[in-house]
């Protein structure tokens, strides 16, 4: 694996969730693979699971890690071409990325949809200009339309307390006070529709999501009939995709909110939420504390698939 920005990319499930599992039971195992290597993490958007996930999966694996906020103690950066940079950014991201490259040996990117033109968010282009110019192998720590490493540890989560081959997990849209970004619900549509699950996505009219996502999900706008027999209940807000709305807030409808008598529709479901959660509006106090929550061991398992994929990083690197 040269790059990691999507499901794709991880190749066949079972054995990526096989390998991820052995990584759990013995994250030690592999500790000299990384020897004398480094783990650049760059973040243009604040973090707190992802950031110390992927520096401790770093860990693990004898990396040395360097961590940068691009926000807080360095230039700010210009991304376009074509600028007459008289403004108070002194630095081209062209010229910082293979600066970035040379200090390295594997980089983590994060930097979030910022809803200021929606055909530059889906293009990744940030994302994309690492891949271009590092010339080092990139992993998306979370893009403008994907967040795999999110994923692909709900996919590790869902597999460990499933209790059905193919559990029926439903994706709810949930009011929230701020626009975000599609990356979350996007690449879990994504891992879901790869896994071959019962998926459905539930959300209020004008909420669709960008199709070549949602795949064979069954869309169903009424949140109680989607709650129905469920085994998984995954909730995240997102914005408007469309183009006429994209980035906005249609709706702040608490009626929304996941609460115990939508989850007493479940085949007792387990809650799945990736952090961090408004509660109160997304999920109420007692499913969130609930037996049934698996916010916790979710977030635990970032750390497995950040080093599952580190993992496979370095040692296509040793092949070469």
């Amino acid at each position: 694996m040269k790059h990691f920005t999507c499901v794709q990319d991880i190749g066949n499930l079972q054995e990526a969730v096989k390998e991820a599992f052995e990584v759990k039971r013995t994250p030690f195992r592999w500790d000299t693979l990384g020897k004398n290597k480094t783990m650049l993490l760059i973040f243009f958007d604040s973090s707190l699971r992802t950031r110390l996930s992927t520096q401790r999966a770093a860990l693990n694996l004898g990396m040395s890690a360097i961590v940068l906020d691009v926000n807080q103690g360095a230039w700010k950066l210009e991304t376009e071409r074509g600028v007459i940079m008289d403004g108070d950014k002194p630095e081209h991201i062209l010229e910082a990325i293979p600066v970035m490259g040379a200090y390295c040996d594997v980089i983590g990117v994060r930097s979030f949809a910022r809803f200021e033109c929606k055909e530059t968010d889906y293009r990744e282009v940030l994302l994309n200009q690492f891949i271009a110019h590092s010339g080092k192998p990139v992993v998306s720590m979370e893009a403008a339309t994907r967040h795999p490493l999110q994923s692909f540890a709900d996919l590790i989560t869902i597999e460990e307390y499933k209790k059905t081959a193919r559990p029926r997990v439903v994706l709810t849209w949930a009011p929230h006070p701020r626009a975000l970004p599609q990356a979350v619900p996007n690449s879990f549509a994504e891992w879901m529709n790869a896994a071959e699950y019962d998926f459905a996505i539930t959300h209020p009219e004008g909420y669709e999501l960008d199709p070549a996502f949602v795949g064979c999900a069954k869309v169903e706008y009424d949140q109680r009939k989607a709650f129905a027999g469920a085994d998984f209940i995954y909730a995240k807000s997102w914005a408007a995709y469309a183009d006429d709305a994209y980035g906005k807030v249609l709706s702040q409808d608490r009626d929304w909110t996941v609460d115990a008598e939508k989850m007493a529709l479940t085949n007792n479901a387990y809650f799945m939420h990736c952090l961090p959660v408004r509660r109160n509006m997304i999920v109420t106090d007692d499913v969130i504390e609930s037996p049934q929550s698996l916010v916790i061991p979710e977030a635990a398992n970032r750390v497995v698939s950040a080093q599952t994929v580190i993992k496979r990083i370095l040692s296509a690197m040793k092949k070469i």
